[in-house]
């Protein structure tokens, strides 16, 4: 990711390389793990932990090669998510990509605008399914330091910020889906590029 241009929506803590420097990458969670399906806890100690799980978030992200990453989706369930992402739907790498992440967040939506595109998940690996979200958001929230945080988006940029945080409040893009949608999408589920923590199996399947 070195190529691209970088904003920094929240700084604090660092810059990625601070982030990759200090963190270690985990596995992530997939559908049917239990803590993917309850809403997390509000962090409510701003400390070095805090610190630290964030810089894991981040090296983890890049292991998996996404654009955001809640942290149920490493195990931990607390709501705070972080995200490397464009506003651009094409994601060109001349164009700005913006960094940050956001601890107890609140997504309030700007306008009437929707846009319905194909959503993947790092934790329904290999699965993707056209979902209607809000075209422009804010998220609302702190940053590591327990500052108070205000961060616009639109398009791809709010989509992620939507998807993130309904990983922090127990639900998958999947939920927004008919039962025939869900089980479609289930269905085109692949072997991951990235580490994941192994699920329960029932007659040889995992569990949704």
């Amino acid at each position: 990711m070195s190529e691209i241009e970088i904003h920094y929506d929240v700084a604090t803590g660092g810059d990625l390389d601070a982030h990759y420097a200090r963190g270690e990458s985990r596995p992530v969670t997939v559908v049917g793990n239990p803590v993917l399906h309850e809403p997390c806890a509000d962090v409510t100690e701003f400390g070095d932990e805090l610190g630290r799980l964030v810089s894991d978030l981040f090296v983890s992200m890049r292991t998996a090669r996404g654009v955001g990453l809640a942290a149920n989706q490493v195990g931990v369930p607390l709501r705070v998510f972080v995200y490397l992402c464009p506003e651009s739907y094409e994601r060109a790498g001349d164009e700005l990509w913006h960094a940050g992440h956001v601890v107890n967040p609140v997504v309030e939506v700007s306008g009437d605008e929707t846009g319905a595109h194909p959503e993947g998940c790092l934790s329904v690996p290999g699965a993707r399914a056209v979902v209607p979200r809000a075209a422009r958001v804010t998220v609302r929230g702190f940053d590591l330091a327990g500052h108070p945080v205000a961060i616009p988006g639109r398009d791809l940029l709010a989509r992620c910020f939507q998807h993130e945080t309904d990983h922090l409040n127990g639900r998958l893009y999947l939920d927004h889906l008919t039962a025939e949608g869900r089980r479609a999408a289930l269905a085109e589920m692949g072997e991951p590029a990235y580490p994941v923590v192994p699920n329960p199996v029932a007659d040889g399947a995992i569990r949704p």
